[in-house]
């Protein structure tokens, strides 16, 4: 809104700029009629003029000084001139610091060869004209200046990354004030645990759901297949929880990437999450290896609950209850809270039922965490 408004006003300021252009332009025209003062010479019969010259403004329409054609061509320059600007604008939405710094570095290093070129022109032209410089002299400083413009220009805005080293014109670090915003992934979205999360004021980052990624929450809610409908339309209702919540600024950005055509969803994440210095949510595998190779930092929620399981050490007691039979003789197999497979030996009589354990020992695996234990009732121990 603030941006439409300012291209309007700008559009009416050149408009307004054309129109005293035109009234500059006429105004000169009519103040240049001046007459002098005359006399006769009563000796020598001759006329000569008496005194300093008297401007006298004459009163002469506009439209017979310049025309209606000189009224158009000032206004609708002006008109053309704004319109193009506030196009060329809109054409290009995201504006490159980097381009512009790059631009006006080039522009000044091509000033400084082109002065320095025209300081030796100079010379050779003076020594071979030394009476009078012919009058091409001037446009061939133009034309120096135009070329060396030009190729520093060209040449700066090609190999910036190059030279990033030895003039640091075209990065700057980005001062991040408070927490570095969060990406949200489909996987993580879907998941729901991020929406817990956040109600326990543990996420103080403004979470951002790039519009690529809502996406493909749709296409998977709008799936033929009724597993992937279901989980598409979970995603929806954790996002929808998630922006009804008041403790986290939830953002829906539909973010202008260079170069991002052709990628998929993931590489766009990740290249977001560089160019906004952002963090990335998410529970998938391959998307969290791909984002460490490229530098960017990963918030995975499965890592984050393992971290947060409570630590349990042999000897420790425990209760579960025995769910179904293990896989050896006598095994019962529970879970906690937390998701935490156990095992329970001599508990296949106790399936249904809630028992006490010992902790024997305790596996790490890669499907997850199993803690071994026996009954404290259990007969072998007496």
């Amino acid at each position: 809104m603030v941006l439409t408004v300012l291209r309007a006003s700008f559009v009416l300021l050149a408009v307004y700029a054309g129109f005293l252009v035109y009234g500059a332009l006429t105004t000169r025209q009519v103040q240049s009629e001046w007459v002098k003062e005359l006399k006769v010479d009563t000796v020598t019969g001759k006329v000569v003029a008496e005194g300093a010259p008297e401007y006298r403004p004459v009163e002469i329409p506009a439209s017979h000084v310049a025309g209606p054609g000189l009224l158009v061509l000032c206004v609708g320059g002006a008109l053309l001139f704004s319109i193009g600007i506030v196009t060329i604008d809109l054409v290009l939405p995201r504006k490159s610091l980097a381009a512009i710094s790059g631009l006006f570095l080039g522009l000044l290093v091509g000033l400084v060869f082109a002065f320095v070129l025209g300081m030796v022109v100079k010379l050779l032209i003076s020594t071979w004209w030394p009476d009078e410089p012919p009058p091409f002299v001037t446009g061939i400083n133009v034309v120096l200046g135009l070329v060396c413009c030009f190729l520093t220009i060209s040449f700066i805005l090609q190999t910036k990354d190059d030279i990033r080293f030895v003039i640091p014109y075209v990065e700057f670090a980005k001062q991040t004030k408070g927490a570095r915003p969060l990406l949200l992934d489909t996987s993580v979205i879907i998941d729901g645990r991020i929406a817990d999360i956040a109600e326990q004021h543990l996420i103080e980052s403004q979470m951002v759901v790039p519009r690529f990624v809502l996406a493909e929450l749709q296409t998977i809610a709008d799936s033929s297949d009724k597993l992937k409908r279901n989980r598409g339309r979970r995603g929806l209702d954790v996002l929808n929880r998630l922006q009804g919540n008041d403790k986290v600024d939830v953002a829906i950005t539909d973010p202008q990437m260079v170069k991002s055509e052709g990628l998929d969803v993931d590489h766009k994440l990740v290249a977001l999450g560089k160019s906004l210095a952002a963090k990335i949510a998410t529970n998938d595998y391959n998307l969290n290896k791909i984002a460490q190779l490229q530098g960017v930092d990963v918030i995975n929620i499965n890592d984050l609950a393992t971290a947060l399981r409570p630590v349990v050490l042999p000897g420790e007691n425990i209760n579960v209850k025995v769910i179904k039979p293990g896989e050896e003789v006598g095994q019962g197999v529970g879970y906690l809270d937390d998701g935490t497979m156990v095992v329970g030996e001599h508990c296949r009589d106790m399936i249904g039922q809630e028992v006490q354990l010992t902790v024997t020992s305790v596996l790490q695996t890669s499907a997850g965490r199993m803690i071994f234990g026996r009954r404290d009732s259990d007969p072998r121990r007496r």
